[in-house]
């Protein structure tokens, strides 16, 4: 329905009002020429295919990939997590990142609680209180993210208070300074569509952070600690990939091509990944394998989101196959190079691919190259250059952030769980309960 018919469909319903005892009930004119129900819809939806992303999507995909004593754990964080976040979204972190009369660094407190939140969000057809919502999902599955990173031995009181630290120190900020008109894309003109530099760089470098605190898993890496239900792993996997088209298609904020040229581009990325992943698994292991082609789809989807928007469909197929090459290296790199216990690869999947795809974009984006082109007066070196920024202050801001906030929450809830209780599994030690009973 365009602006026009909305703005017939105002003035008759205002004059019936006039005669009617329920004129109170009628809307503005304003709310019915300014808010496009079409656009509204497919973020409501885009909403629910964000959250199914965490749950169950995340919880299937990490649970699957850890041991059985340790599944329902895996579970409750995520949930626990969730909670805790979409509270302080509302309370305070909407009005920190997207807050007006705020600043380059941080938005303005007029929003607490969702407050005098305007009736279109500006630059687009929707309810604030709608693309709040659908922030909100993005700010429930950035920390959740990480989960995958100290899987096996967190102890969860630490994961709840840090969590919900992070997001108001850590995320907030840095989606105002990329989203909320903050100074990366004020002054630099940095980019990202759907959030490789938010989202993906966030978790992934804290990840990374927060494994090297907490230490390596006892017995790792001497002993092999294999995924318990990889059945489990590709149905997560698969929930993911589904959600993604809200999480990037849902990035447009309207129901047009953007959205569907969004979408098209992110099951090409991650479509070839798998395949690329797939075929790496064949040459270097011998066996192609289910783990194998869920986790080269997540490392296509992650690469391909700072770019979704902006590139050619061929462009996301050049994105999945160096997704694939670059998260499947840093994890031989991650793991047995360095020796660092990221239990679940989230930097080498979610970091790498991130921060790959938002380098990527600045190539991609040329007009010659089939994107949408750049815009006041950019090129690929000054896009470069912006993104780069982005990058580096983001990982920078996230790694002091996530050491500071982690050893901080320590000092109250020790970060580990003691060795006895690893050995025995956090499922039945932390909670009292097991995910399978066999007997």
């Amino acid at each position: 329905m365009t602006s026009g018919m909305f703005l017939r469909l105002g003035i008759g319903l205002c004059a019936f009002a006039a005669a009617s005892p329920a004129a109170a009930q009628v809307p503005p004119i304003e709310t019915l020429a300014l808010n496009d129900s079409g656009d509204t819809a497919w973020i409501l939806t885009a909403s629910a295919l964000v959250l199914l992303m965490t749950l169950p999507g995340l919880g299937l995909f990490y649970g699957g990939l850890v041991r059985a004593k340790n599944f329902l754990s895996v579970l409750l964080q995520l949930g626990a997590v969730a909670a805790v976040a979409s509270v302080l979204w509302v309370a305070v972190g909407y009005t920190l990142a997207f807050g007006p009369s705020g600043n380059g660094w941080i938005g303005g407190g007029l929003n607490l609680m969702l407050h005098e939140l305007g009736n279109v969000r500006q630059m687009t057809l929707i309810p604030e209180s709608t693309f709040a919502l659908f922030q909100m999902t993005f700010a429930v599955i950035t920390p959740a993210l990480m989960i995958g990173a100290w899987v096996d031995r967190a102890r969860f009181g630490w994961v709840v208070g840090f969590c919900a630290l992070w997001g108001i120190v850590v995320y907030a900020p840095v989606a105002h300074w990329v989203w909320g008109g903050g100074w990366l894309a004020s002054r630099f003109g940095t980019l990202d569509f759907a959030g490789g530099i938010v989202v993906h760089t966030t978790a992934g470098v804290s990840a990374l952070v927060v494994a090297l605190l907490l230490g390596k898993r006892t017995g790792w890496p001497k002993s092999l600690m294999l995924p318990h239900a990889p059945a489990l792993t590709m149905a997560g996997a698969a929930l993911l990939w589904v959600g993604w088209f809200g999480f990037n298609g849902g990035s447009a904020l309207t129901a047009t091509d953007d959205a569907s040229s969004a979408i098209i581009t992110t099951h090409l990325a991650a479509s070839t990944a798998a395949l690329a992943w797939l075929l790496v698994e064949k040459f270097t292991v011998g066996k192609a394998t289910s783990v194998g082609w869920a986790t080269g789809a997540i490392a296509g989807l992650a690469t391909i989101t700072p770019a979704a928007g902006y590139v050619s469909p061929a462009a996301a197929i050049v994105f999945g196959i160096l997704a694939a090459l670059a998260c499947y290296g840093a994890i031989q790199l991650v793991k047995q190079k360095l020796l660092i216990d990221d239990s679940l690869d989230v930097f080498a999947v979610h970091g790498v691919g991130g921060m790959l795809g938002s380098l990527l974009l600045a190539f991609a984006l040329a007009d010659t190259l089939g994107g949408t082109g750049y815009v006041d007066g950019m090129n690929i070196g000054r896009q470069l250059v912006a993104q780069l920024a982005g990058i580096g202050a983001v990982a920078l801001w996230s790694a002091v952030g996530t050491a500071i906030l982690a050893l901080m929450v320590g000092l109250v809830f020790p970060m580990r769980v003691s060795e006895d209780e690893e050995r025995e599994g956090l499922d039945i030690t932390s909670h009292g309960e097991r995910a399978w009973e066999l007997d």
